[in-house]
């Protein structure tokens, strides 16, 4: 990962980030392709601050806005510290984002520190409308991929080894070599959906983000976001018949 400044304590202690683990991203895919109320609506928190079945990954709470808020503030002042803050919490959404799309770490790490030079440049663009700022250095990653690629369409191209999160599983060894080929299986699914769909299931799953953060990224409604979810997650399940969900 392409390094950053350190950050102090512009605004408070650091804050913590809300990127999905993957298996915990895979676990809520799986979840909603088996019908667990999580199709075409806002994700929500799970107890405990942890994502089950059905359940999204943790979001930023009232406090937390505030200090990112508080951040952007600061940077937009010429705050190196406060962006090297806001740099700590997105990194890895962005890099995780852009490795989906380049399947290429190198390639994702240039990208993602691009990504950020660019966002430092033009913090004084954005403009706080009580939404998390993930979307906009999202959208600026999205741009710079799009400027790097052939084709501006979205496509799926994460490596499997990408996907493991060996310091979650505790899965006996024969359970964890299965759990890995339906997970392939998954993963191979969303690359045959249409750009727009996998594009989707990645910011919604993937990334974590919300409704109107997704919006945001993909210039469309709330309400076309949340059809193109449930035509997504329809078309994932009849391409995995007879996988057990």
């Amino acid at each position: 990962m392409a390094a950053a400044p350190t950050a102090g304590s512009a605004v408070g202690g650091p804050l913590t980030t809300t990127l999905p683990t993957w298996r915990s991203a895979l676990d809520l895919i799986w979840a909603a392709l088996a019908g667990e109320g999580t199709e075409g609506v806002e994700l929500t928190r799970g107890g405990a601050g942890h994502p089950g079945p059905g359940r999204a990954h943790p979001v930023r709470d009232v406090e937390q806005q505030a200090r990112v808020a508080a951040l952007v503030e600061l940077a937009q002042r010429g705050d190196k510290e406060a962006f090297a803050q806001l740099y700590d919490v997105y990194v890895d959404t962005v890099f995780r984002y852009v490795l989906v799309r380049v399947a290429n770490r190198a390639l994702a790490e240039d990208l993602t520190s691009e990504t950020f030079l660019r966002a430092m440049r033009r913090i004084d663009s954005f403009t706080w409308q009580g939404k998390d700022i993930a979307a906009w250095f999202v959208t600026i990653a999205r741009n710079l991929i799009a400027d790097h690629v052939k084709s501006a369409k979205f496509r799926f191209e994460v490596a499997t080894a990408d996907m493991r999160d060996a310091d979650e599983r505790v899965d006996a060894p024969e359970a964890e070599v299965l759990n890995r080929l339906r997970d392939e299986r998954l993963v191979s699914a969303i690359r045959e959906l249409g750009p727009d769909q996998a594009e989707c299931i990645t910011l919604r799953f993937l990334q974590g983000l919300s409704l109107a953060d997704t919006a945001k990224v993909l210039g469309k409604s709330e309400g076309a976001v949340k059809q193109l979810q449930l035509r997504a997650t329809r078309a994932l399940r009849k391409s995995l018949d007879g996988v057990e969900l």
